[in-house]
């Protein structure tokens, strides 16, 4: 079998930071997930291949033996099996000399199907005999297979909420499937987290194999677009409707706070259209600062008149005839 190169796989430079990594494995496990893509054997394969990828350069020991081996990797091929005359991982076996030292740990079979949800007959050569070779025949001296805690990945999803639900937080049950079964969990969202913000539930991500502890559940938020509403950071934007007659002659307009409450906003006389009125602490909450908000941008929506009475027209060409005269006085 062809060497696989593991960062092409994640398609990512041999210089990638270990976050980088991370964010790649994320962005392709969620893309070829199994619950993403039912029956598509492809996207199944795929899933293994990023697992096998991440599996290795997530680690940085691992990933340092790996870049280690570089193109020398066929000389194992070479050597016995493990568990063969004289095999003892990958101790003074290419050239060179050096090489790894010591023993390689073997994965039990379970092991490789917890971790990959698949027995370990699909995963490449090389990525085999570095782990321990034959998956279902490796044993230890006593006669059961070794096994190795680790702990479980974190895992992640996304929600939709509306702006009313992050402005006020909001308790929500969600169901996902994990290993075939269907998990329910409750999860409190905070108020005021952002777009694209991450809530963090402790211990409902995968399960970790051995006595190791489960990864933890990432919850990444998206806010569905506000009819009324625009949000910039912590602060609001929302459109006032004032008549024409009162934005020339002066008055009150009423805003609507997201919080259902009515502000009285004080209108100059002469006000533009698109003037913008800052209403101070009627924001969004700010997340960790109990009662801190952003503020409320208030901005003039001049409302013409749609249709004119007898009356209203006289009074409008009257108006017309003053601004005439006042523009031939001026020149």
């Amino acid at each position: 079998m062809d060497f696989k190169d593991y960062y092409s796989t994640l398609g990512v430079a041999k210089t990638a930071t270990g976050k980088e990594l991370k964010q790649a494995f994320r962005k392709l496990a969620r893309k070829y997930h199994p619950d993403v893509n039912p029956n598509d054997k492809t996207s199944e394969s795929k899933f293994k291949e990023v697992n096998e990828a991440y599996e290795v350069l997530g680690d940085p020991e691992t990933r340092k033996k790996y870049d280690e081996l570089g193109a020398n990797w066929r000389a194992y091929e070479n050597m016995p099996p493990p568990g063969a005359g004289g095999a003892r991982g990958f101790g003074g076996g290419f050239p060179g000399g050096g090489g790894f030292g010591g023993g390689v740990h073997t994965m039990s079979e379970q092991e490789m199907r917890e971790i990959f949800g698949g027995a370990g007959g699909g995963f490449s050569d090389f990525f085999q005999a570095f782990f321990g070779g034959d998956v279902e025949g490796a044993r230890s001296p006593r006669g059961s297979a070794r096994s190795r805690a680790r702990r479980g990945r974190d895992l992640e999803q996304e929600i939709e909420l509306s702006l009313e639900d992050v402005y006020g937080g909001v308790t929500r049950r969600l169901q996902f499937r994990l290993g075939g079964q269907t998990r329910s969990v409750d999860v409190r969202i905070p108020a005021g987290v952002g777009e694209g913000s991450r809530v963090r539930i402790a211990g409902e991500g995968e399960p970790g194999t051995g006595s190791a502890q489960a990864g933890d559940l990432y919850l990444r938020i998206r806010v569905a677009p506000d009819a009324t509403y625009e949000r910039k950071g912590q602060d609001l934007y929302v459109k006032v409707p004032v008549p024409l007659t009162t934005a020339v002659l002066g008055g009150e307009a009423d805003v609507r706070t997201i919080a259902g409450k009515s502000l009285r906003l004080k209108i100059p006389p002469t006000t533009q259209h698109g003037q913008v009125f800052r209403l101070k602490g009627h924001g969004m909450p700010i997340t960790g600062k109990a009662g801190e908000y952003g503020d409320l941008y208030a901005t003039v929506d001049v409302q013409l008149p749609k249709q004119l009475t007898p009356e209203q027209r006289a009074h409008y060409e009257s108006l017309q005839k003053l601004e005439r005269n006042e523009h031939q006085q001026v020149h």
